[in-house]
């Protein structure tokens, strides 16, 4: 006997592929044809048609670059929320606010990593190294940065690659909420949005609520 052979509708399988489309250089944001124009929406979320007021951006080039790429501010709103309630508890966070906790007679250059002894002489580091952590105590700060394109050790990451910054104290302990830097770009030559995976699930978890709060109206 011959097998039957199950064959999809066009417009579904034209619907799934639309769903399973994603950045070559991010799996996780997906890609959504705007059939308003000739551009490409990008979102976090699965929903088709995908929600213009949650998505990331718009592009017109694959992958995005800075040229081809528009904001979506909304967005980049949710997006400081989340920093401002979660950030703090990233592990990126926590390790840096470790690497703090120096002993005595070592203190951190002004880049915030490699820790020289006291009255070292300190070594100029360039933009990269300015407004970094600073050395242990009261005041200290760390970086959550965009995972893109990690600094070297005993650097800070670029302006448009800092997420935020938290205040640690001499023991290594975060001690308040991440603040957003307000110079984050979510898309650079070196890619888009390479959040860690924390902050990533509490950012889709709610672009999720909001989508259902959306749906409801």
């Amino acid at each position: 006997m011959f097998a039957l052979r199950y064959r999809a509708p066009l417009r579904t399988l034209v619907s799934l592929k639309r769903m399973i489309s994603t950045l070559p250089n991010n799996e996780h944001i997906r890609v959504f044809k705007d059939q308003s124009s000739t551009s490409s929406i990008l979102t976090y979320l699965e929903s088709d048609p995908p929600s213009k007021r949650l998505a990331i951006g718009t592009t017109t080039e694959l992958p995005p670059t800075p040229r081809s790429f528009t904001e979506n501010r909304h967005f980049l709103k949710i997006l400081d929320d989340v920093l401002r309630e979660y950030g703090h508890l990233d592990e990126d966070v926590a390790s840096q606010a470790r690497a703090l906790a120096t002993p005595p007679n070592f203190q951190l250059s002004p880049g915030g990593g490699n820790p020289r002894r006291k009255g070292a002489r300190s070594e100029p580091q360039g933009a990269s190294g300015q407004g970094g952590a600073g050395g242990a105590g009261i005041g200290s700060f760390v970086h959550l940065g965009d995972r893109r394109h990690p600094p070297e050790f005993g650097r800070i990451a670029w302006p448009e690659d800092i997420l935020g910054s938290v205040e640690v104290d001499d023991s290594g302990e975060v001690t308040g909420k991440l603040q957003p830097s307000g110079t984050y770009r979510p898309v650079t030559n070196d890619g888009i949005l390479g959040l860690s995976p924390f902050i990533r699930e509490k950012l889709i978890e709610r672009l999720k609520k909001e989508e259902a709060e959306e749906k409801a109206q």
